[in-house]
């Protein structure tokens, strides 16, 4: 069935290249808007203003009504019956499955020393065949900027023992109830402990970050997540990195309060990140020994660190051979050409060099195959063009806060829970952060990992340079999170890139569906070959699925797909 879209579309007035990737991006958040135009799914209805009324089905429901007529017509594309039967469900052990992340495994393949709790995906070659479902009390969580303070407990691995067994402070900004569980987001210690930071940089407040040129922050080992939502609601990009847990996962339970996360460790291995991408990294008792490995962690710390930028540490996240906790890695910060500028009890803070002549007898700035390569001992990123120190910012890169309103507040069109909330989106084939621009440009509460997968064109500094969130991947492995963390996935020529590496789409979707929660999105653009056969088995993991033809000459279609809440 052929549906007009858009017969005149405005986009936006910058130049950031290439344009036509920017209009299939927001093409695609305006066909989802008018498919959730119904009150049922009003968290975009405030998107297509009076002056577009695109000739789209307005309520999405009503495709059930040709759910089966669809499925009959898909099975005839099918090359035998077993290529349209339906997944299985995984067993009840899967609930919370992470691949890659195989620490009995690992231990068999020779890996000690902490890399037992590291990725290895070469050894953990284990993933299913079958869909895993959500635990029997899973809820749909609560939407922002509720769902930030408020989670039900079901839908995470924390249970009441591993809250009981946690320290004083994990207590003191949680609180356990029956079925839910509390963050206090603006508890005294994490604005006592921002507003402390900004003080030892000179500022006068923890609101005078942006104008210092903090824009991004990784924080690494960031609990639960209290310390980065606040930052959000001072307009910068806040990102959770933390290692894989059995329990009480501290990226699960950010992602499912609606906050940047990404499983990931300082262990042996490179972040999935390009050189200077941060202006700030943060730990605060994040477990890591900065001073092991000769330095390795900070000189990774350094890779990823722009110039000028800050670290800052705080508690007892390195070990004292020497009565000052900061002692012995004053020599290895100084090797790098770090600054101490600031010190108060257990917080210290760092500053990267400006300049790059400092470290350029170690440089090594080919920042190529940087995909969880070991770590490396040599100073990088001195040589590239992006070494732009953070205080000197033009204001042409930078966001306006009018922009940024997106991280902090919700829109003012955002419905009340439960609703279909869509808080975590992802960009599985971000390109340039079009999708990224398009949420922006419509004033919702929703936040984007940008995803630029392994052999594209290399854009992740340019996302990251915009101040979105960005990670580099290669999608015929699974992705570093825990199942149920994304409300909405997008790709835009996925499929296609997929299929020339030689990679399975079975396996891709079986992932996507891993990391969707229940009533989350998928919407796909490609080639009407590649959807046509997604579709089919989409089928077969038993979402709603619809092709939409965009009738602006090209064999270019979207596959909009709705996860249905199936508890088993």
């Amino acid at each position: 069935m052929r549906t007009p879209l858009f017969n005149k579309l405005s986009l936006f007035s910058g130049t950031r290249p290439p344009r036509n990737w920017l209009l299939l991006c927001l093409v695609s958040v305006f066909v989802l808007v008018a498919l959730l135009g119904s009150s049922s799914s009003g968290a975009f209805d405030s998107v297509v203003t009076a002056s577009l009324k695109p000739e789209v089905y307005t309520n999405y429901r009503r495709l059930k009504e040709q759910a089966a007529s669809d499925y009959f017509e898909l099975k005839s594309y099918s090359s035998g019956s077993s290529n349209s039967k339906e997944f299985w469900f995984c067993g009840k052990e899967r609930e919370h499955y992470v691949p890659c992340y195989n620490v009995s495994a690992n231990l068999l393949a020779g890996f000690k020393d902490g890399e037992e709790f590291d990725r290895h995906c070469e050894v953990s070659q284990d993933q299913p065949y079958c869909l895993v479902r959500p635990p029997r009390d899973y809820k749909t969580p609560l939407s922002w900027p509720v769902g930030r303070d408020v989670i039900w407990n079901a839908n995470v691995k924390l249970g009441k023992d591993e809250f009981l067994s946690s320290g004083s402070m994990t207590k003191r900004l949680m609180l356990l109830e029956e079925n839910q569980i509390s963050f206090h987001s603006d508890d005294g210690f994490v604005k006592d402990h921002t507003r402390q930071i900004a003080e030892m940089i000179g500022l006068g407040s923890d609101a005078e970050f942006w104008q210092a040129g903090v824009r991004t922050v990784l924080d690494i080992g960031c609990g639960f997540g209290s310390f980065g939502a606040h930052l959000l609601s001072l307009k910068l990009m806040a990102v959770c990195v933390a290692a894989y847990e059995l329990t009480g996962s501290q990226v699960q339970l950010s992602l499912e309060r609606g906050l940047p996360a990404i499983i990931g460790n300082f262990i042996s291995r490179k972040l999935p990140f390009p050189l200077l991408s941060y202006d700030m990294v943060h730990c605060a008792q994040c477990g890591v020994l900065w001073d092991k490995k000769d330095g390795l962690f900070l000189i990774e710390a350094d890779r990823i660190l722009k110039p000028g930028g800050y670290f800052v540490l705080h508690g007892t996240s390195l070990s004292t051979k020497k009565g000052s906790m900061a002692s012995p890695i004053e020599e290895l910060a100084q090797n790098i050409c770090w600054k101490l500028i600031a010190q108060q009890e257990e917080t210290f803070i760092w500053q990267k060099t400006t300049e790059a002549q400092c470290a350029s007898s170690r440089d090594g700035d080919a920042d190529l195959q940087l995909y969880y390569q070991p770590l490396e001992s040599c100073i990088a990123g001195t040589a590239s063009k992006r070494w732009v120190p953070i205080q000197n910012r033009s204001s042409s890169s930078r966001i306006s806060p009018a922009e940024l309103e997106i991280y902090g507040k919700p829109g003012d069109e955002d419905p009340l829970p439960p609703y279909n909330m869509i808080r975590n989106v992802m960009d599985m084939n971000a390109r340039y952060g079009g999708l990224n621009s398009a949420f922006l440009e419509a004033g919702k509460s929703a936040w984007v990992m940008n995803v630029v997968p392994i052999g594209a064109r290399d854009s992740l500094p340019l996302i990251l340079d915009q101040g979105f969130a960005g990670v580099l991947h290669d999608w015929c492995e699974p992705f570093p999170t825990y199942p149920r963390t994304y409300d909405m996935l997008h790709a835009n020529g996925l499929l296609s890139h997929v299929i020339s590496k030689g990679c399975s789409i079975t396996n891709l979707l079986l992932e996507m569906d891993r990391i969707l929660r229940p009533e989350g999105w998928v919407v796909l653009s490609d080639k009407l070959g590649a959807i046509e056969n997604t579709r089919m088995m989409a089928t077969q993991i038993r979402w709603e699925a619809r092709v939409i033809d965009l009738e602006n000459g090209s064999d270019q279609r979207l596959l909009v797909c709705q996860k249905p809440f199936v508890r088993k």
